[in-house]
């Protein structure tokens, strides 16, 4: 369970801006399933889902570098949840799987060729004596803008994937687990993101930076 609370290159539960930020949105009375309920939604709401804008370094998946901004993916988003909740001393590791959306945007879809998203990243923290999954991706208001009910979580019951939107309709689809990890995989990330969207790199990517631009 040790490795569930380790700080690493891409989980810096011990950098100050974590803990910083780790502090703000927890109160310290409050249980540890408390703590992390209300980091969880300061993490989904408080940054921006966008997928338009990658960095592909090491670099910019730190959790810290997550801090400087209002917007990220969901890897960035769960690699800073996941930070904060080791900070707590709640054990958190990463689920990774490819998904497919069936109300994709015509924008995204046009930029990727494919309805499906490569590498979507989620949480799980062990609670009570069980693994609970917690996926804050998606934020409340790109939610109501999509005709979602965007994800809750309660610290006991699996949040993982809007799978129908508010009329019945399909949402999102999980098509492939990569499986769960202790740290983010940043080799096989990027080796993935070469393999299935291999246009974007020759069309964009010059200097092995690939940057999507909204």
């Amino acid at each position: 369970m040790q490795k569930y609370l380790k700080h690493t290159y891409f989980v810096e539960s011990e950098h100050k801006n974590i803990i910083a930020f780790t502090k703000k949105h927890i109160s310290e009375t409050d249980s540890k399933t408390e703590q992390l309920i209300s980091l969880y939604y300061a993490v989904r709401d408080g940054f921006l889902y966008n997928p338009y804008r990658l960095i592909l370094q090491p670099e910019a998946f730190k959790a810290s570098f997550m801090l400087t901004k209002n917007y990220g993916n969901c890897v960035e988003k769960a690699c800073l949840l996941a930070s904060c909740a080791r900070h707590i001393g709640v054990p958190s590791r990463f689920g990774f799987a490819i998904v497919r959306n069936h109300i994709g945007t015509e924008r995204i879809e046009a930029l990727l060729k494919t309805n499906l998203l490569v590498f979507h990243g989620y949480n799980e923290f062990f609670l009570d004596g069980k693994w609970v999954k917690a996926t804050p991706a998606f934020n409340k208001e790109l939610c109501d803008k999509l005709g979602v009910a965007p994800l809750d979580f309660d610290g006991k019951t699996d949040s993982i994937f809007q799978e129908y939107d508010r009329k019945g309709g399909d949402f999102m689809e999980y098509v492939h687990d990569y499986g769960i990890f202790d740290d983010f995989p940043y080799e096989m990330f990027e080796s993935e993101i070469r393999k299935h969207y291999g246009h974007l790199f020759d069309e964009i990517n010059r200097d092995e930076r690939l940057a999507w631009t909204a």
